[in-house]
């Protein structure tokens, strides 16, 4: 009798495609065909967009929808050669979202090309290259998947990861403002004549992939328990080093660069891989007593930050300021236009928000897609999150799972920071929706964070070779125990 892993080789097993071996279902057809349903949707929001603005079709959707089709069959082909064992719900969400990125990208550029018309100006549509920043995106996503055939191979670099992204993350603070301009506010960017780049989005990743290895090598010292106050076995003082280092890069992004998102997605995704290593609460209070008075500082200090908390507290007190709350106040309003259904794809008005198609683009899906639209759109983030997480969870090594969680928390954290400051829920940021914002900084590195889940996923998934799997039932990934370290014995201070 052939093994479980074995009998899954029959008709159902053909219908998602084998591996390379025959031994093991790929789920790549399942990839596909769920490829095949985002291409769908987009297609007809597009159409959607062109009947309610143009009342007509136009070629342009045509040719959109079929770069689309052809960035992402490129894409599957990609992950069917060189991570074929990969969770095949993960690139249709991220093709889902990127598409949806599009339809509303255009939409607005039909507005604003009306606007200009009007006003006998010329416009310069964002579409053509957002497709062009997606194309390279997955260029580098191909690139990422046949460099890195084993996600444990980075722990080989982990301190030049770590160097280099504190380089590219105090780059733009340490050159002129010819070079590194200062926009909105934020010293964040490099521009190299018409182009120009964020290098914090490539940092995030590289400083992730240090502190997973850093982690893993050096666990040991944070199971460590010191002196015990009220019950609580506080860490020893010399253990607090890495927690230190993030809150201190973190502070240092804020200001140097004026960067409250980078800084905050830094120091909260460093402090949850910290607690998913070790399993110490302690952990977390500790880093959010830091980031409290790390805030209230900064508040104290910077000009900057009081205004974002007073847009904050009330955007229509300070509506007419210079760099007051129009903005924010602005996406609410349409946000409340938009109501539970929305307006509909093509019928509002984005266009009235300021950066509508980059750090506010969640306000233009709300209001022309409305409530429905917007939390279906969250639950699409949602599922590929959680996929990255079951991935990790499944990954046999200890670096797999903390990077794989800490990319996957990454995702969920900047998606928290975006829909939270355009709903009022926290002060405003100014960061970009992954995967949607038009933007190629963020789309080459996000694109980047998605090959490393994929070949995560793949290692997860892959049979095991060389041992033969017994013949029993496996236990399904919900109900199994993952231990990530063991707890050594309490220490107490002599």
């Amino acid at each position: 009798m052939g093994s479980p892993v074995q009998g899954a080789v029959g008709p159902a097993a053909g219908l998602s495609g084998v591996g390379p071996d025959g031994a093991a279902p790929t789920r790549r057809g399942t990839e596909l065909l769920l490829l095949g349903f985002a291409a769908f949707v987009v297609s007809a929001a597009l159409m959607l967009v062109e009947a309610n603005q143009n009342e007509q079709l136009t070629l342009r959707i045509v040719w959109y929808g079929l770069a689309f089709l052809a960035l992402f069959g490129a894409a599957h082909w990609a992950v069917r050669k060189y991570a074929p064992y990969a969770d095949p719900l993960i690139l249709p969400c991220v093709a889902l979202l990127n598409g949806l990125g599009l339809v509303m990208i255009y939409r607005i550029d039909l507005a604003m090309t009306e606007k200009a018309l009007r006003a006998g100006q010329e416009i310069n549509n964002d579409v053509p290259k957002q497709i062009l920043w997606t194309a390279l995106a997955l260029v580098l996503f191909l690139a990422v998947l046949i460099v890195i055939r084993d996600h444990r191979t980075l722990t080989k670099y982990n301190y030049t990861f770590g160097l280099a992204g504190l380089f590219l993350l105090a780059l733009p603070a340490a050159l002129p403002n010819a070079i590194a301009p200062t926009i909105n506010g934020a010293k964040i960017w490099l521009r190299f004549g018409p182009f120009s780049i964020q290098p914090g989005e490539f940092a995030k990743i590289l400083l992730l992939v240090f502190f997973a290895a850093f982690l893993v090598s050096k666990r040991d010292l944070f199971m460590v328990a010191g002196r015990r106050v009220l019950g609580v076995d506080l860490p020893r003082a010399r253990d607090l080093g890495p927690i230190l280092f993030a809150w201190g890069v973190s502070l240092a992004v804020l200001v140097f660069q004026k960067d409250l998102g980078t800084s905050l997605l830094f120091f909260g995704t460093i402090l949850v891989m910290l607690y998913v290593a070790t399993e110490r609460g302690i952990w977390v209070v500790v880093g959010l007593t830091l980031f409290v008075g790390g805030c209230i500082v900064a508040y104290q200090l910077f000009t900057h930050v009081q205004q974002r908390v007073a847009n904050w507290f009330d955007p229509l007190g300070t509506y007419d300021d210079a760099g007051g709350g129009y903005q924010i106040a602005q996406a609410l309003f349409g946000l409340g236009t938009g109501g539970v259904g929305g307006t509909g794809l093509g019928a509002g008005r984005p266009e009235l928000v300021p950066l509508a198609n980059t750090d506010f683009i969640a306000a233009a899906i709300g209001e022309e897609l409305g409530f429905i639209g917007l939390a279906a759109l969250l639950m699409v983030y949602t599922l590929l999150a959680m996929r990255g997480m079951r991935s990790a969870l499944a990954v046999r090594d200890t670096f797999g799972k903390l990077l794989g969680g800490g990319l996957s928390f990454l995702l969920v954290m900047q998606v928290f920071v975006v829909v939270g400051g355009v709903t009022k829920l926290i002060p405003m940021t100014g960061i970009t929706a992954p995967f949607l914002s038009y933007g190629g900084s963020s789309l080459l590195a996000n694109y980047v964070l998605v090959a490393l889940l994929l070949r995560i996923s793949d290692a997860a998934r892959r049979p095991q070779t060389g041992v033969r799997p017994r013949p029993v039932a496996q236990v399904p990934i919900a109900e199994d125990r993952t231990v990530m370290v063991e707890r050594p014995p309490t220490e107490r201070p002599s």
